[in-house]
């Protein structure tokens, strides 16, 4: 098994296999079940970039890296910036998707009503709904592909299912539905009271005792929840088509959604959003790798070990145990502890951690360094049948900012970024560039937020030299596939 792993982790560091190619038979890392289907959506950078065949071959030129962005004559919403560079080699494609897109959300007609996914009819009636998107895939972009053209459809379709509860934010949703999506009231009859006393004479039937008992839960939650049932339903539906479609990998996801005065920010995996408003950086998202979620995967590992095919251990050591040190003591943590003890080493222990590196180089079962994301059905350690996608969740975790409650400038913005913007530059730094930027530029221009965009994506690529791409301190770039939105938040106030 330690062959395996080495073999895996020199894999990992040569880079994920593209789009359209696959592990050498043998490896584990895809069931091989989807030769000879069909891609679900053909390979392409995003579809406002409107690439000519020209322009998206050039895109792939890792030699010379160049940066995507914007024509001048592109609008997207609130006249967002975005731009975006492919890696240094590490994959034949870049990976990475984005989207951005304006919906409007309402309630679905009566033959659309049990579908999970409507058809797009381009009627711009109802709750308007702006969604911006950023997608890095990993051993493919077919997830990436698929959730940059579906995620903001599911999410519209499944808001549509409450939207006669949107209407009104300034009321709570109510406990209970009926079929019909109309409140329920459980007992809507002095009869149906009676009755219900007489079956459960322990029941409580004093409604203003029954109200003070029930959880009152706001509008703003339901929204979140809607997201995070969004995100799973993309998940099961990318492991539906697998059945009739390609579609490689999988991908971290995360997404931002304006509606109703407010602003939603859903993140599974290592992607990055920030707020910048008068100089200040508000977090917008948490990075989901193996070090933040140990004690998660942890857990599972310890309630069902059979998930770890007896080659790996869920507990956690400073470095490799030695079969010499049998019977020795050795610092320890599990899923119980943030600190570390002294635990007897006994034969289990010298099995491969569940979780082994620091850092970027942080992987679970040796394999990837992620743990939240869409699609990775197929994944599994390295020539082996031990799945990995149980540990991995396709959960996001939603944050929400009130744009109502502030008055925003025209340098006040969302930034969006894949985790090769992160990798080399800091929330500061990224704050800092984007604020002396645009300090410099004509408010009234309709690039200067693609712009803004451009100048951070070159920040983090570096210029290539004779020792790889380098930043100005000489530092390393990033070698990764980068795509970053900027995204203007007072472009909501121009639009109320």
């Amino acid at each position: 098994m330690i062959s395996k792993v080495k073999n895996a982790m020199s894999t990992l560091v040569g880079g994920m296999i593209p789009h359209g190619h696959h592990h050498p038979s043998g490896t584990g890392q895809n069931s091989g079940s989807s030769e000879g289907l069909p891609p679900r959506f053909p390979y392409g950078r995003p579809d406002f970039l409107d690439l000519t065949p020209e322009l998206l071959q050039y895109s792939t030129e890792h030699a010379s890296r160049p940066v995507l962005m914007l024509r001048r004559d592109s609008r997207l919403p609130w006249r967002t910036g975005y731009a975006e560079v492919i890696n240094a080699g590490k994959s034949m494609l870049n990976e990475d998707q984005a989207s951005c897109e304006k919906l409007f959300v309402k309630k679905p007609s009566g033959k659309h009503r049990s579908s999970p996914l409507q058809e797009d009819t381009g009627d711009a009636t109802g709750i308007p709904l702006h969604f911006w998107g950023v997608y890095d895939g990993h051993a493919g972009s077919g997830a990436a592909i698929a959730a940059s053209k579906l995620l903001h459809r599911l999410i519209r379709d499944r808001l549509g299912e409450v939207a006669h509860l949107l209407e009104n934010p300034a009321s709570p949703p109510p406990i209970c539905l009926a079929k019909n999506g109309s409140p329920y009231q459980a007992t809507e009859s002095k009869k149906g009271a009676a009755a219900a006393a007489a079956a459960e004479p322990d029941a409580i039937s004093d409604p203003t005792i029954r109200y003070h008992m029930e959880k009152v839960v706001s509008m703003e939650s339901l929204v979140m929840g809607v997201l995070e049932n969004a995100f799973r339903q993309m998940d099961e539906l990318i492991e539906k088509e697998k059945a009739s479609y390609t579609i490689s990998g999988g991908c971290c996801a995360l997404a931002a959604v304006q509606m109703l005065g407010k602003l939603y920010v859903a993140n599974a995996g290592d992607s990055r959003a920030i707020i910048i408003r008068n100089d200040e950086v508000i977090p917008m998202s948490n990075e989901f790798t193996p070090e933040s979620e140990r004690q998660r995967l942890q857990y599972l590992g310890f309630l069902r070990p059979e998930l770890l095919g007896n080659e790996f251990t869920h507990m956690e050591f400073p470095r490799r145990i030695q079969h010499s040190e049998l019977g020795k003591k050795m610092l320890f943590r599990d899923h119980t502890m943030t600190g570390w003890a002294y635990r007897t080493i006994v034969e289990d222990d010298l099995k491969f951690p569940l979780i082994y590196g620091e850092g970027k180089k942080a992987r679970v079962m040796a394999t990837i360094g992620v743990t939240r994301g869409l699609g990775d059905h197929d994944l599994k350690v390295y020539n082996s049948n031990i799945h990995i996608k149980p540990f991995l969740s396709c959960c996001p975790e939603v944050k929400v900012y009130d744009l109502s409650e502030n008055k925003h400038g025209p340098d006040d913005v969302l930034v969006m970024g894949t985790d090769g913007l992160w990798d080399v530059t800091t929330d500061q730094e990224v704050a800092d560039a984007v604020s002396t930027f645009l300090s410099g530029c004509d408010p009234s221009d309709p690039m200067r937020y693609t712009l803004a965009a451009q100048d951070l994506l070159m920040r983090s690529r570096g210029v290539l030299k004779e020792r790889g791409w380098r930043l100005p301190s000489d530092r390393l770039g990033s070698g990764d596939d980068i795509t970053v939105f900027v995204i203007p938040l007072a472009g909501h106030e121009g639009e109320t």
